[in-house]
């Protein structure tokens, strides 16, 4: 235990490190920076700056970098030596302000969805002085926004950034209204929860598909698979033991809080669970954990997969994001606390994220669309794409005997809320629902869907943005009330009725939810076309303007790049099975038919029949395979070459629904001839080695 505080983030230029380095004026005024997100002043940038640089080199570092997150889904990164030419032939080592606080990238070699053309190449990155630096071997990473020349937001972070200045203005309305004078500022808040799997990395290295796309595009279900459970909570294999703790000191270093681990359900399946920091900060780590799990497993003789289905027909990998709010004073807002007041308080914010739920669902599917979450959502291991909020039997119950008037039966301790119409309400008896997309668990939220290769900060933007609207809404109402607690209970009564069809605890695998949430006029978006076709929407355009999250153009350029990255995906992994196919799986077929009708050959020199032989009825199914096989094979050849559209969309609704099915030929006939394939002449490891085969 000593050893892990000693070594907890001495790679991070953190609170500790700047009250030493720093002198206290300069300290008080970048810690009033870091803690409400105000505006730097950039008289104390040289000093930062200075000490920054004298704490990365006394650590070993030879260079820095600003880190950040561009839009094609992973971080970025541009070395330059902290070397200096000083006269004579000899050298200084210089960090200056300029190069804190602001860097230069070229932003046309990143998506930019048309914000950018090749010949505009300038971008800039900035300083998020609310996120600490780090030092990543030996370099000094600094976590920075990215936007164009003209300032418009080219990453995930500034999105981020800016909604979560909007919630905490009207956050902090709604506690003004209850009293709260000692409340400085409101954060999101969020804890991720990766789920990934461990492969042995010389079978890795033996799939085309698994090293282009990220998952195994072929392969059969051994005969044993996940069906057991015997895998979940179970006990963890020597070899990803050594992995784990590996990778909890390199974390540690990093001032990451790496919590919880254990084995998943399915084989191989794995999840790491960090402790609850500001939303912000929270995707920085996530985003650095994911590139810190790869190059740890690979030091182990493995492959760390973080595709949401590296695997068909065995569990996927999810995120789950643990949502909250919490202010400046340790108060988290959707606790519902222990008096009056704050029952009311807890009412407020409850209700604005069930209307923020049902009016934005279609954007909050949206910002956990990709190609590779299409493939585990609505699956028995993830949410359904319906989007629907769990509340729990006992909080619905009380909400529902608000809206009618009636006492509500306590069945256990509870805490009055201090309006005779409004009951009292237990603390934290909520079950768990594992098939909700977004479940109240206690004192947060859990949102469920987004795709364990995905940054949090798409969903984390969106929920705060849609949230602050419905805050803002909130306010103008109740700032212009004459009695608070009456204003409180008609508002908690007027928007339980309006989106009471939002909350439901059932089943979310249940058919039978698919046909009442259809009813209840819920969006099922089952693809990402599907989804993004609803994103530029009147609403949701006006939601994001209207909180200063993003412009129409940032919006506009989103919508192209996420389309783009949809059919991008698409056509790889297309590409990638076709060239399987002719170049291995094809010729190992031929292979097996030369033995069958070797063997055939030599039953009939000795005068055996062959009408109900195994070998021919082996040959007539490995030749009916083939010709499917090639059929769509070449029917998906001779779409991608001629009728391809011209538009992202018209691309992306065309890459679902034309090369998609044919690709599903393609893998069911390849999968059925595997399982009968002479194991001698099957070219690629096996879903059995793939998934049983690491010690």
């Amino acid at each position: 235990m000593t050893d892990i505080i000693k070594t907890f983030g001495i790679r991070v230029f953190n609170d500790e490190v700047m009250k030493t380095r720093l002198s206290k004026a300069t300290y008080q005024e970048l810690n009033r920076t870091i803690k409400r997100g105000t505006y730097l002043n950039k008289e104390i940038a040289e000093e930062v700056a200075k000490a920054m640089k004298d704490w990365a080199v006394e650590n070993g570092a030879t260079h820095f970098t600003h880190w950040f997150h561009p839009l094609s889904g992973a971080t970025a990164e541009k070395h330059e030596s902290f070397v200096s030419a000083a006269g004579g032939g000899k050298i200084t080592l210089e960090f200056s302000p300029s190069n804190l606080v602001r860097g230069e990238a070229d932003a046309s070699s990143f998506p930019s969805g048309g914000l950018r053309d090749t010949f505009e190449a300038r971008g800039y990155t900035a300083w998020d002085p609310t996120s600490y630096a780090f030092i990543k071997d030996g370099i000094l990473c600094i976590p920075t926004i990215f936007c164009a020349y003209n300032g418009e937001a080219l990453d995930h972070k500034t999105p981020l950034l800016r909604s979560m200045e909007a919630l905490n203005e009207q956050a902090m309305r709604i506690l003004k209204l209850f009293g709260n004078k000692d409340v400085d500022h409101v954060k999101a808040t969020a804890g991720a929860e990766q789920e990934y799997f461990l492969v042995d990395k010389k079978y890795f290295d033996e799939r085309e598909d698994l090293k282009l796309t990220g998952r195994t595009l072929f392969g059969a279900l051994p005969p044993k698979g996940q069906e057991m459970n015997d895998h979940y909570y179970g006990s963890i294999k020597t070899t990803v033991q050594d992995f784990m703790k590996d990778l909890n000191e390199e974390l540690w270093k990093l001032g990451i809080q790496a919590k919880t681990e254990h084995n998943e359900v399915a084989p191989s399946q794995h999840e790491l669970a960090n402790n609850f920091l500001t939303v912000n900060v929270s995707a920085d780590q996530n985003n650095l954990t994911m590139e810190i799990m790869k190059k740890v497993a690979r030091r182990h003789g493995l492959e760390c997969l973080l595709h949401e289905k590296p695997f068909a027909n065995i569990n996927g990998s999810g995120k789950h994001n643990n949502w909250s709010l919490k202010t400046d004073t340790g108060m988290n807002l959707l606790d519902p606390g222990d008096t009056p007041k704050e029952n009311a308080q807890f009412l407020v914010f409850l209700c604005s994220v069930i209307k923020a739920v049902d009016e934005y669902q279609d954007l909050i599917r949206i910002s956990v669309s990709s190609a590779g979450n299409d493939h585990r959502l609505g699956g028995h291991e993830a949410p359904p794409a319906i989007i629907s909020v769990f509340l729990g039997d006992e909080l619905t119950g009380i909400l529902d005997s608000i809206v009618n008037g009636t006492s509500y039966d306590q069945k256990r301790s509870s805490i009055q809320i201090g309006v005779h119409t409004i009951p009292a309400f237990p603390k934290d008896n909520t079950d768990r629902n594992r098939t909700s997309p977004f479940a109240f668990t206690g004192n947060k939220f859990e949102f469920r869907m987004p795709g364990s290769s995905a940054s949090i900060a798409t969903p984390n933007t969106i929920l705060n943005a849609v949230i602050a609207e419905e805050l803002k809404q909130f306010a103008d109402e109740l700032e212009n009330s004459k009695d608070l607690n009456s204003a409180v209970h008609d508002l908690v009564i007027r928007t339980i009725n309006k989106h009471k069809r939002i909350i439901f605890n059932g089943n979310g695998y249940d058919e039978a939810w698919i046909r009442e949430a259809k009813k209840r006029g819920l969006s099922n978006y089952s693809s990402t076309p599907e989804a993004l076709a609803h994103y530029m929407d009147e609403k949701n355009v006006r939601v994001l303007i209207d909180n200063h999250v993003l412009s129409e153009t940032e919006m506009h350029s989103r919508y192209e790049i996420y389309l783009e990255k949809y059919y991008k995906t698409i056509n790889i992994e297309a590409l990638t099975m076709i060239d399987m196919l002719k170049k291995d799986i094809l010729p190992a077929l031929s292979c097996f038919e030369k033995q069958l009708l070797k063997v055939m050959m030599e039953r009939k020199e000795l005068g055996l029949s062959d009408k109900d032989s195994y070998e021919l009825k082996t040959l007539k199914k490995m030749d009916e395979y083939r010709k499917q096989i090639i059929s769509a094979m070449e029917k998906a050849e001779e779409l991608l070459e001629k009728d391809v559209p011209v538009s992202n969309a018209d691309k992306a609704f065309f890459y679902h629904d034309r090369i998609i099915p044919q690709m599903e030929i393609m893998r069911k006939c390849a999968d059925e001839a595997e399982k009968i394939c002479d194991r001698a002449c099957w070219p690629y490891p096996t879903y059995l080695e793939l998934l049983f085969g690491v010690d």
